[in-house]
């Protein structure tokens, strides 16, 4: 932890995604040149798999919003609201909400849900806004960021088909979607890093790692690693830095003390949604639901939060 005392956020965060490409090559070099993660078929990922990608995205995964509560009291604060259960309370609606809808009208909310997932992944993981939280002054910023993120969603669509799909199948979707068309989001996506971003080598490592990623692994497998140790990691670096600027060790620290009791309490509903489904579906359907729907239903209001914090920044 020393070697990093003096590092400031952009050196961190650029050795950061040095390490994750690094350590992309080599487990897809792993699985290209061995039998080690061989799926039979057409990538079926078994149960074990599934069950690890769960445990990470549950705990490693989540973790990087366990915080959302300090922003939730940050925002009151500038509305004069001193009850905190507000927040709580506003954030299961939400929540609830997105729940309610997949179940009802599932394709919409999926698409809804892709959509602003891909704004808020390129948003998020972009350097120039996540060390410096400032972006350059262009014309469709908006929409180059959602392409850079899309990548995110359109790469397994281009490498395995069959398999998202099949995942799609399993949230009650039916989505049908050219090749080409994924084809060009991505070549669109790698392109926008040069738009955003002056540090666009960084940004560009970030992105072919995750083609790499999907162009070896089952699309669970592959989001499970950019989720978790990429997105996260990158974002939980930054709330490090926000809690200690000088002592990253310290913030470390305080990181896990706050992060870790909403940590918790995610993946016990997390799990207790795969007891109430696994009475309905098999445990691999029930996983991949929770999954994806949880996700869903964590993302729009830790998105919607986080717009609400800027917006109030800007105007004061």
């Amino acid at each position: 932890m020393d070697y990093f005392k003096n590092m400031d956020n952009y050196e961190l965060d650029r050795f950061h995604s040095v390490i994750f490409f690094i350590l992309t090559v080599v487990l897809t070099g792993s699985g290209l040149f061995s039998d080690i993660y061989d799926l039979p078929d057409e990538k079926k990922i078994p149960n074990s798999f599934t069950i690890i990608c769960f445990f990470l995205i549950a705990t490693v995964g989540v973790s990087h919003g366990a915080l959302d509560n300090l922003k939730g009291a940050k925002l009151l604060k500038k509305f004069k609201i001193k009850n905190i259960s507000i927040f709580y309370l506003s954030y299961l609606v939400v929540a609830s909400l997105v729940i309610l809808f997949w179940i009802i009208f599932p394709t919409f909310t999926i698409v809804m849900f892709l959509i602003l997932a891909s704004y808020h992944f390129g948003k998020e993981d972009n350097v120039q806004f996540y060390v410096f939280k400032k972006m350059p002054k262009i014309k469709f910023k908006s929409f180059f960021l959602f392409l850079k993120g899309s990548i995110v969603i359109s790469a397994p669509l281009f490498w395995s088909p069959i398999e998202t799909f099949q995942i799609f199948e399993v949230l009650n979707v039916e989505l049908n979607v050219s090749q080409s068309l994924i084809g060009v989001f991505i070549v669109l996506g790698l392109a926008s890093n040069y738009f955003l971003n002056e540090y666009w080598g960084q940004a560009t490592l970030d992105t072919l790692s995750i083609l790499f990623l999907n162009s070896v692994f089952h699309p669970l497998i592959a989001f499970t690693l950019y989720f978790c140790f990429l997105h996260s990691i990158r974002h939980s670096i930054s709330l490090m830095h926000e809690l200690n600027k000088k002592n990253l060790k310290k913030g470390l620290y305080l990181f896990l003390k706050k992060a870790i009791p909403l940590t918790i309490i995610t993946a016990f509903f997390f799990l207790l949604g795969i007891f109430l489904l696994n009475n309905y579906y098999s445990m691999q359907v029930s996983i991949l639901k929770v999954i994806f729907i949880g996700l869903a239903s964590l993302t729009f209001p830790h998105i919607l939060l986080e717009y609400f914090l800027e917006k109030n920044e800007k105007r004061t």
